[in-house]
């Protein structure tokens, strides 16, 4: 098999597990572990409005789901980007690296930027619904790695 159909298949392995980790943070965390009010009330406590809550829940969520398909990648891996920071800088920076640690540590939200950031550079791989728009001057960067 060629190289390139390998790595469409490995991006969009990579694609999936990150869609199915939103869908997990925002599903299974926020909405039936602790309840969207239970989050807007974690939200208010640290200083944030509790609408952030649902907007952060929302937003994972449909991200996930749009990741998992493929459906305009790099975009929604990049808009995911400034919730993760936000949970670094309010709720998890001062608790340390590991995430179990009380009150979660910044380990996870951290991992979760990373791999955010190498899905948008890698593109949508195959199987995508909707590829995302190629990224323009692309023979420029062929020619440079």
């Amino acid at each position: 098999m060629q190289q390139h159909i390998l790595t469409g298949y490995g991006t969009a392995l990579l694609r999936m597990s990150l869609g199915a980790m939103y869908l997990a943070h925002s599903i299974l965390l926020k909405l039936l572990t602790y309840g969207l009010d239970g989050t807007a009330g974690y939200f208010s406590s640290i200083g944030l409005p509790a609408w952030l809550a649902y907007l952060t829940f929302a937003a994972e969520a449909a991200g996930g789901v749009m990741l998992v398909l493929g459906i305009h990648t790099r975009a929604v891996a990049l808009s995911l980007v400034p919730a993760l920071a936000g949970a670094i800088i309010w709720a998890h920076g001062a608790n340390g690296w590991v995430f179990t640690a009380p009150g979660g540590g910044w380990e996870y939200p951290l991992f979760l930027i990373a791999t955010s950031i190498a899905q948008a550079l890698l593109g949508d791989g195959a199987f995508a619904l909707r590829p995302s728009p190629a990224p323009l001057h692309t023979d420029r960067l062929q020619g440079s790695i």
